[in-house]
Formats: structure tokens, C-alpha cells, sequence
């Protein structure tokens, strides 16, 4: 099985102004050569047949990419529209400022099968492609952000991947997000 990057991860996840919210000590190319020379201690089935999320134990100073909302930081949330891209309409996002998580213990690069990121209008020659990938401090699964699985129920055309919406999954994204926000420095 070979992984490769996608343009749409690698801007998001090692993005040129080197962010702290990215992937660390590494360039995309390294990332993807540790990912095919490494065995993942855990492989997690996707959303769908055509994406799963493969565990590694974090060889970076990458941070975990969500923090947990409690009394003591509710007043650094902010939120704002934004789109991933230029072709993408904003949505209301929210995250932390001013708050630094620990450093994941693990990191998850969520890949898409060739044939559907083909479906999606992406090429690519290995058998599968990095869209994204989760820091986390266990080898489980972050729900995906409720606005993601809408955009993904729209279809290809704005930005999703085609697969309908699970309204179990959906709930579940919400009491998870409701808890939980991204952040910034």
C-alpha cells in the first residue's frame, strides 16, 4: 500500500508560514515517507468505504489539534467565517486563542482511496491520498466537524466528498464539537 499527499492536505497541513498548528519538524515529503516506511499501530475505518485513518505514534513536536472547553477557558473562544479554499463558501468556524495543547501522542493522517479522490477530481499515483490528518493524545477517532459531514452530503461541487448524512454520526459530531474547539496561537 503506498500514501501520497494531496495539494489540498499539504497546504493545510504544512502550510508556508510554518503555523504552529501544523504539522512540525518535518516537510510534507518526510511525513509522507515516514508514513509509507511505518506500520500504523492502528488502522480506523473511515466515514465511508473509501477513507481510513492510520494511527501513528507523534515522532514530531506536533500539538493536538483540539482542546476541551471548560469553565476556566470559555472566554478564548472566537469564531469567524472561513473557507478551506478559494472555491469553498465560508462557514462559521470557532477556536482558542491564547491556549497551547500538549504535544499529541499521536498523529492520523485520514486518507482517501485513489478512485474517489478521482471522483473528486484529484490524480494520484499511489493507492492512497492524505486530505487531512488529526493530532491526538489517543489512537481513536475525533469526530469530524458537523459542518464538514454538510459540506460532504452537498457533494463534490462544494467541496464534499458525495457521501450522504448519517444523522446518528451527525449528533454525535455536535456533542463532541459543542465540547471541544481547534485553536490558535
Amino acid at each position: 500500500m503506498s500514501i501520497e499527499m494531496t495539494e489540498f492536505a499539504r497546504l493545510r497541513l504544512f502550510p508556508r508560514d510554518k503555523r504552529v498548528t501544523a504539522i512540525q519538524d518535518c516537510s510534507a515529503e518526510e511525513f509522507v515517507d515516514a508514513l509509507n516506511a511505518r506500520t500504523p499501530e492502528r488502522v480506523i475505518p473511515g466515514y465511508a468505504p473509501f477513507c481510513a485513518l492510520h494511527a501513528h505514534r507523534n515522532w514530531t513536536s506536533t500539538r493536538c489539534s483540539v482542546i476541551a472547553i471548560s469553565d476556566d477557558n470559555r472566554q478564548r473562544l472566537r469564531s469567524g467565517y472561513e473557507a478551506r479554499s478559494r472555491e469553498e463558501l465560508p462557514v462559521l468556524v470557532r477556536w482558542f486563542e491564547g491556549l497551547a495543547p500538549p504535544v499529541a501522542k499521536y498523529l492520523m493522517p485520514i486518507l482517501y482511496s485513489r478512485q474517489q479522490l478521482a471522483r473528486e477530481g484529484t490524480e494520484i499515483a499511489a493507492d492512497w491520498g492524505i486530505v487531512g490528518c488529526l493530532y491526538t493524545m489517543t489512537p481513536d477517532e475525533i469526530p469530524m466537524v458537523p459542518i464538514t459531514m454538510m459540506r460532504n452530503a452537498l457533494g463534490v461541487a462544494e467541496g464534499g466528498s458525495g457521501v450522504a448524512l448519517d444523522r446518528q454520526a451527525y449528533r454525535a459530531s455536535v456533542a463532541f464539537w459543542e465540547a471541544h474547539a481547534n485553536w490558535r496561537p
